[in-house]
């Protein structure tokens, strides 16, 4: 991890409060994604959703393809696909057709499904979920490195089902796993040697459970001849950061009663910090679920979250729209100018630079004036000091007296 440089990105689910155009809150989350990529972020993950109507990309890969057309370098990864409500044959087709046509630019994230609401829509379970996952993974790893899969559960069958597309990426796409508090994701990250990503990291059954997950990752990895890697696992987590904390405070107050109302009412998801009667913000900031504050809070989060986890290779900001656009997008860019360098070593050389031509700036300076003055002294002499300006000459002469002393 040492030599590793952390990467920073953002985890679109997206959250769209019920009181806006629909159609203009996508092309916002599209806004994001293209301003993420001006401000050097690395990655963006964008989720899938089909009920309760705050959430409202349906489709990941349609998004993901639209973004990479707007985009230069940013990886877009699916975050999360839910295995359960695809034919595994389909669903690695969409996927390695976006690896060749982003040029290598697509992650893959799945998991089991998040919303009860959408299983229950298609008839799912939600007790089958994550072991239609599981079933789903093995085939779509498979299918993904060029392999040929036949095989018959209860809810799909495949016969001789192959990838009329080879790869783009070799052997297959990055493929990470959804991990909360529960260990299936840590599981099935090291059953097949897959990348992790710690959804509500913050929160405080994810924050505690981050250490337990990772050692339950390494372990099935040993037990199954795999690897995982510490640089390959993100934690997810939401900050809004501002010039001063009053002022991310202030910035906060426009959507955050919003996005609370909606998980605690509505989605049936552990992210918000459950009603202690307190203000909402100061509820959000003492739980330790968000960052709502400067640059030096937010550093001190990804410090925490260094600790507790033992080492990790991406933060995601969880996008969430608390506050209007403009701050917004301001939060991220003081993000990307403040915060990310303290982690990715960006300003090192700088320093060092810095600190050296500091502390010999005395000798710099006065080599500099000598070479200065030995010109001017050589164009007297050739040519006397009619042109030359009285104060040049007086310099001069005191610089030759400083010099015989």
């Amino acid at each position: 991890m040492d030599n590793q440089r952390m990467r920073f990105g953002a985890f679109i689910a997206p959250f769209h409060p019920l009181d806006e155009n629909p159609t203009l809150a996508l092309e916002r989350d599209l806004e994001l994604v293209q301003w993420m990529d001006a401000l050097d972020y690395d990655e963006a993950w964008i989720g899938e959703h089909h009920s309760a109507g705050f959430e409202t990309i349906s489709s990941p890969e349609l998004f993901i393809a639209f973004a990479a057309e707007r985009t230069k370098h940013i990886k877009l990864g699916t975050g999360v696909v839910s295995l359960p409500y695809h034919n595994p044959l389909m669903l690695a087709e969409r996927i390695n057709q976006l690896d060749h046509m982003t040029r290598g630019r697509v992650m893959f994230g799945v998991g089991p499904g998040a919303l009860s609401s959408d299983a229950f829509m298609l008839g799912i379970e939600p007790i089958k979920q994550r072991d239609r996952m599981e079933e789903a993974l093995d085939v779509v790893i498979s299918l993904l490195r060029g392999d040929v899969v036949s095989r018959t559960t209860d809810w799909f069958s495949l016969n001789s089902a192959r990838l009329h597309l080879g790869p783009y990426s070799r052997p297959s796409v990055e493929i990470a796993v959804a991990s909360q508090v529960s260990p299936t994701g840590a599981r099935a990250a090291g059953k097949y040697g897959l990348s992790m990503l710690s959804i509500g990291a913050t929160s405080a059954g994810g924050f505690n459970a981050l250490a337990s997950n990772w050692a339950i990752a390494e372990e099935m990895a040993a037990e199954y001849g795999q690897t995982v890697s510490r640089n390959s696992w993100r934690l997810v987590g939401p900050m809004h950061i501002a010039e001063t904390r009053e002022k991310a405070r202030e910035n906060v107050r426009f959507g955050l009663s919003k996005w609370l109302t909606y998980f605690r009412e509505v989605a049936n998801l552990p992210v918000a910090p459950d009603d202690d009667g307190s203000d909402p913000v100061d509820m959000m900031i003492k739980s330790g679920t968000a960052i709502i504050g400067t640059p030096e809070d937010a550093v001190a989060q990804i410090s925490k979250l260094q600790k507790q986890s033992g080492g990790f290779g991406c933060f995601l900001q969880l996008a969430h729209n608390w506050a209007p656009w403009h701050e917004t997008k301001r939060s991220w860019e003081l993000f990307a100018r403040y915060v990310a360098p303290r982690f990715q070593q960006t300003n090192e050389s700088r320093s060092a630079s810095y600190d050296w031509v500091k502390s010999n700036a005395q000798r710099f300076t006065g080599e500099a004036r000598k070479a200065v003055g030995a010109k001017i002294a050589q164009h007297m002499q050739e040519k006397g000091s009619a042109n030359i300006a009285p104060e040049i000459v007086a310099a001069i002469n005191n610089a030759k007296k400083d010099h015989s002393k």
